[in-house]
């Protein structure tokens, strides 16, 4: 398979593998996608495979951009598709009306596990909240007062110690106003008996949480997180451009998505750039690029310190060859905005999200910004899962067949020309409306938090 009429490789669909269509020069470049993914490191005979061993990635530094916007047209929409949500006191929308444990620290970690045992609410374990420092504290505090936000909490329960650095005194100061009623808190040091005290204020919670019921409303207040993991050499063939097709269809409805792993857009952040709806938003996006690179020197290491084993493995051979295969989760509509750690969506459209590519850390990334689902797309399977619904979209047939507990959706028909950008669509807006995912089914629901800084 040839994906683009610039390429100098075609695609195996055993395997996801490259192959030279020509004779291929030492130095030159390897064009996939319709772009440079690295170089050849010496020549390369028509059919032959092209991979690690004989090319090499062109990353390097910090570059210069110059903003030369290019809009595509988007197909439009009709209106008035809507569907079954839980409108929030605030105005916010939910799609799922749960009661979530939020620990303030990870000391606190298995009273909250033994709270959820007893009652039926959800707990997120993590290892942070003290001994933490500057940046990473805030971040911390960022993407819990994200949690405790979230509109697919019908209740929130905040779970402290008493003694952390996070205590939650500190944290109502970063969580801002509150609704009583929806969030409630609990220092464990400060009453005797810790799990009689949790238990009470969680049955308080789900008598608030049971006066929602689902209502109609409109697809332009769903919001979708965009995330892939364990790729292979058919992502960016099948699932992720499938993704992008529903993300354009949901953002052409007035809905938000979100595209994050920056350093899975090295090597393809031009496309996004261009696409940049405002000069404002171009130099964001230049900032995230660049900003990212420098947390890499910063820690001497090199900027292109991917693809993982298993993406190798799955035909992928350099990170431009990633970041082109990922970013086309993120369509061809405009990017209207740019968010840091722990900001919340604010704009429709298609927004970045500062990040790593680390699966559990963007997850959460992801559901801190308010996403009310996530597209998951993978080539090799994994069964994580985030506290919001996590749809698992399988790049090939394979995956699907032999991980039906882990995939949600299989992508591999479009290979044989079926786009399938509706059927994604209605899988949606059923999860949505309340069908549960794989990850929700069987309880994989992690969280983690990005550091880069001291731990006492």
């Amino acid at each position: 398979m040839v994906i683009n009429r610039l390429d100098n490789v075609d695609i195996n669909l055993e395997d996801g593998h490259k192959y030279a269509l020509r004779d291929i020069k030492a130095g030159e470049n390897i064009i996939k996608y319709g772009n440079p993914i690295g170089h050849a490191t010496c020549d390369i005979k028509a059919g032959e495979h092209v991979h690690t061993h004989n090319v090499k990635t062109n990353l390097s530094g910090n570059l210069e951009y110059v903003y030369e916007p290019t809009f595509y047209d988007i197909p439009e929409e009709a209106e008035g598709r809507t569907f079954m949500g839980y409108v929030r006191e605030n105005g916010d929308v939910g799609i799922r009306n749960e009661i979530w444990i939020v620990n303030t620290v990870g000391c606190v970690n298995k009273v909250s596990q033994r709270l959820a045992e007893l009652t039926g609410a959800r707990y997120f374990p993590h290892p942070f909240g003290c001994s933490q420092l500057g940046d990473d504290q805030t971040v911390t505090q960022k993407i819990l007062r994200g949690m405790v936000n979230h509109p697919n909490a019908a209740g929130v329960l905040v779970l402290g110690l008493g003694c952390e650095n996070n205590n939650i005194e500190v944290f109502k100061k970063v969580l801002g106003d509150y609704n009583p009623d929806r969030v409630k808190f609990l220092n464990t040091q400060d009453v005797d008996d810790d799990i009689e005290a949790g238990v009470a204020i969680i049955n308080e919670l789900k008598a608030y949480a049971a006066k929602f019921e689902r209502k109609p409303v409109p697809v332009s207040k769903l919001r979708i997180g965009l995330k892939c993991g364990g790729s292979d050499g058919y992502s960016g063939i099948t699932a992720n451009p499938l993704v992008g097709r529903l993300s354009d269809k949901v953002i052409a409805m007035g809905g938000s998505c979100v595209l994050t792993e920056v350093p899975e857009m090295f090597g393809a952040e031009h496309l996004l750039m261009q696409r940049c709806e405002s000069r404002e938003v171009f130099d964001k996006t230049v900032s995230l690029i660049n900003d990212f690179k420098d947390y890499y020197t910063r820690h001497n290491l090199v900027i292109y310190e991917n693809p993982s084993p298993g993406n190798k493995k799955g035909g992928i051979t350099t990170l431009e060859e990633k970041s082109l295969g990922c970013v086309q989760k993120g369509g061809l509509s405009k990017v209207v905005d740019v968010l840091d750690y722990g900001d919340v969506l604010t704009k429709n459209g298609l927004s970045l999200l500062n990040g790593p590519g680390n699966d559990i850390v963007a997850i959460t990334n992801l559901m801190a910004a308010g996403v009310h689902i996530i597209l998951f797309t993978t080539g090799r399977g994994t069964p994580v899962g985030g506290p919001v619904p996590t749809v698992k979209i399988a790049t090939n047939h394979s995956l699907a067949e032999r991980k039906k507990n882990w995939i949600d959706f299989d992508a591999s028909p479009t290979l044989e020309g079926n786009p399938l950008t509706d059927e994604l669509f209605e899988y949606v807006i059923s999860v949505a409306e309340g069908k549960e995912t794989c990850n929700e089914l069987h309880d994989y629901r992690e969280i983690s938090i990005f550091k880069d800084g001291v731990t006492l």
